[in-house]
């Protein structure tokens, strides 16, 4: 069974998708992301993109469930998932990557993000990474994917409802007040290059719930310049590898790209008050210790974060400034 149904309670769409049960879950003799015959990928390839095997929505949706009292509403799962390969190699980690291939990456993502913008039917674009055991990856091979959504998700209608609300209010943008106001208190950056910051913002809820944001007001990807591109690369290099050096283990995490919606005529003017940005969601608040999303969190939406972000940023930013000492010496 594949499609979506309606949550009359939260005015949202929940999408079911039976056929991702049959996904491998962590093979450990063969690998269908990695080159060879008898594939989908090809024999050689730098980054790569393809359809997803076992998608949530489909470009070719069944007929959807039809209830029987007539009370609740169901939908076609129309859309589109892709897998984004992000190396040949299996075991090569985010940060190993030299910057001239997370650019590539990049640059896959953002054409892949306009192409699926095409659809009209599509209404949100939405890069991601799971990455870990601990956040439920069933590939370890490195890899993100996009989502293309009928619909544009409840968090996603939210910041956009109060970016604007702030925008209105203020005539500023609120991402953009949110630089400023973490610039001048500089506790909880973690990184900044000529185009992005990397701060842990003052309200997140995850000990290391790092946000890396433009400088610069643009609401999409593909709207990086060439030099933003390089600082954007540059800046998830150097995140990353501190979050694996955090505890001297891999780090798991769920990285997601924030953009305005396509396709959608009630934010056509989401570019005035909507700021592109990448969040991260690290489930370690402690060596080997997750930062549970529990009852208060899934139950009440009443987040507890169990830091205080004050104290985990400069741990962080220490490891940064090491990380760059460490590959400045090595020029």
């Amino acid at each position: 069974m594949s499609e979506l149904r309606w949550n009359p309670l939260l005015g949202t769409w929940t999408m079911v998708a039976s056929n991702r049960k049959l996904r491998p879950t962590m093979p450990k003799d063969w690998c269908p992301f990695c080159p060879g015959e008898g594939k989908k990928v090809p024999s050689e390839f730098t980054v790569y993109a393809y359809d997803n095997d076992f998608p949530a929505l489909t470009q070719h949706p069944e007929a959807p469930f039809v209830d029987e009292t007539g009370f609740y509403k169901s939908a076609e799962n129309h859309g589109k998932c892709e897998v984004i390969l992000y190396s040949p190699r299996h075991s090569v980690k985010f940060y190993e990557l030299s910057v001239g291939h997370i650019i590539d990456l990049l640059e896959l993502i953002s054409d892949r993000c306009t192409a699926l913008a095409a659809d009209k039917k599509i209404k949100y674009v939405y890069p991601f990474e799971n990455k870990g055991e601990a956040v439920g990856v069933t590939m370890p091979h490195p890899h993100g994917q996009i989502y293309g959504y009928p619909f544009v998700p409840q968090k996603i209608e939210t910041e956009l409802k109060n970016c604007k609300d702030h925008y209105e209010e203020t005539q500023r943008c609120l991402l953009c007040q949110m630089n400023q106001a973490e610039q001048k208190s500089d506790l909880r950056i973690v990184a900044e290059n000529d185009s992005f910051l990397a701060y842990i913002p003052f309200f997140t809820d995850y000990p290391y719930g790092v946000f890396v944001v433009p400088k610069r007001h643009f609401s999409m990807l593909s709207e990086c310049t060439a030099k933003e591109k390089e600082d954007l690369a540059r800046m998830l290099k150097v995140v990353t590898h501190a979050f694996d050096e955090l505890f001297n283990a891999p780090f798991p995490y769920m990285m997601v790209y924030h953009q305005r919606p396509v396709n959608s005529p009630e934010y056509d003017d989401a570019n005035d008050y909507y700021h592109f940005h990448i969040e991260f969601y690290p489930p370690f608040r402690e060596a080997n210790k997750i930062k549970y999303y529990a009852s208060s969190e899934m139950g009440a939406w009443a987040a507890a974060n169990t830091s205080a972000v004050e104290e985990t940023a400069p741990v962080l930013r220490k490891l940064v400034t090491k990380i760059i000492e460490r590959e400045e010496s090595n020029d």
